[in-house]
């Protein structure tokens, strides 16, 4: 068999693996090795199951992963996120839908600290659904903004998807991580725009909010939430000014929220505990599939495919915008099946050779991919946000309900990726200034 003849192999069992639930990390390195040892024989399968994953665990960048991680689950098991809710309801409950805008405002200040969406997800479903209902809100307008808003931990730093992303393909992980900003910024200012056009249209899926708030209680309500943006302000500041890098920031970050922990009483044993085995489970299941995707790239490699598409490319002078739409269609495809992180790591190994030889900015294309991942967690049939919010709300909302509501969101995610793929500053402006 030709190398080309053992990729598509390859490729072809990697698709059924994943179509039979194997998981993904197993899929990638099985289907991998096999290619491998088809192409190059035992010797050359046994070298690069013996290096391949230590050279792979031992990259710095990637240390990053379990200091965010950590930070996050500090932040949330601690206490430190649990007033988000309750702020933005008393500055933002007087715009139309204000308690769903709350909940979108408060996802998104969550996921600047945590870096996770499911775990944005889940904790704006036990704080922000059940006072919507309470109040009279619609079943999919409640359970959809809270699915939907939990996405922006894809795009706002800290962002895992980012650091991965960053290591694959050797671009500067601090830029990644501030490239991320104003596209996060504009998703939620974006969602806040749908809730109020939909609550204007059908006054009836949001009742008005009769509560007066005195400044006293406005700026109590920003006093209660200090820590948030100081953990914000900190990561970022110390990525964006270069002082340190997005491993040290993460450190750093990590650090700050035990302390901050410990000066309000909150960081008990339990809670070190269990935070620490969030960092461990998570981490280890990322980066696990991070040394299948590696695997892959280096069976990729020894086929010849990358160099294969780049002269495809340059054959056929294939325009960006080609490998754009290419892009979007194919990551809207797969993230109804599998994980972001999957997804990212399943695929990069064969764009990046494309991307490279249509000269396209890295960087933005970090940016969109992170977005099309991000909108693969509310599309069924898997959507793992919205069962995330499922888990946690009451049994009487059905899953169809959740995703009606999310569908809403989706159409206006169309409008953000066009901004994002037209107006490519949005992404490169900040990392232009560091």
């Amino acid at each position: 068999m030709t190398s080309l003849t053992v990729a598509a192999l390859v490729v072809a069992i990697l698709l059924v693996l994943l179509i039979l639930r194997v998981p993904i990390a197993i899929a990638l390195l099985v289907s991998s090795l096999a290619g491998i040892g088809i192409l190059r024989g035992f010797d050359t399968l046994w070298l690069v199951s013996a290096k391949l994953p230590y050279d792979f665990a031992a990259h710095w960048s990637l240390s990053a992963i379990p200091m965010f991680l950590l930070m996050g689950a500090i932040a949330y098991r601690g206490g430190l996120t649990a007033s988000l809710f309750e702020a933005c309801r008393i500055w933002l409950s007087w715009l139309p839908g204000g308690l769903a805008v709350s909940a979108n405002f408060a996802s998104a200040m969550f996921a600047a600290a945590s870096g996770s969406s499911l775990a944005t997800a889940a904790a704006m479903g036990k704080m922000a659904v059940p006072e919507m209902l309470q109040r009279g809100y619609s079943q999919s307008l409640a359970t959809g903004v809270v699915a939907a808003s939990g996405t922006i931990g894809a795009m706002i730093p800290p962002s895992v998807a980012f650091i991965v992303y960053g290591w694959y393909t050797g671009q500067p992980i601090g830029m990644l991580l501030m490239a991320g900003v104003l596209p996060g910024l504009l998703t939620a200012f974006v969602y806040t725009l749908v809730i109020i056009i939909r609550v204007k249209m059908d006054p009836s899926l949001a009742p008005p909010c009769t509560e007066k708030y005195s400044l006293k209680d406005m700026f109590g309500a920003l006093i209660a939430i200090w820590p948030v943006p100081l953990l914000i302000i900190s990561v970022m500041g110390f990525i964006y000014s270069g002082i340190t890098t997005a491993t040290e920031a993460g450190a750093i970050g990590a650090a700050s929220a035990v302390l901050i922990c410990i000066c309000r009483g909150t960081l008990t044993w339990s809670v070190l505990k269990e935070s620490v085995f969030d960092t461990i489970t998570s981490g280890a299941s990322i980066l696990l599939i991070a040394v299948g995707a590696s695997v892959l790239s280096k069976f990729l490699m020894l086929a010849g495919v990358p160099q294969m598409m780049g002269g495809f490319i340059n054959d056929f002078s294939i325009s960006p915008a080609t490998v754009i739409i290419f892009t979007i269609i194919l990551y809207l495809i797969l993230g109804m099946f599998l994980d972001p992180i999957g997804v990212m790591l399943v695929t990069l190994p064969i764009l990046l050779p494309v991307f490279d030889a249509a000269n396209m900015n890295l960087i933005w294309m970090g940016v969109l991919v992170v977005k099309l991942i991000e909108v693969g967690l509310l599309t069924p049939p898997v959507g793992l946000n919205v069962y995330v919010v499922k888990s946690v709300v009451s049994s009487d909302i059905r899953v169809e309900t959740i995703f009606k509501g999310v569908i809403w969101f989706l159409v206006a995610e169309i409008f953000i990726i066009a901004a994002l793929v037209y107006f490519p500053q949005i992404s490169l402006f900040i990392p232009s200034l560091m």
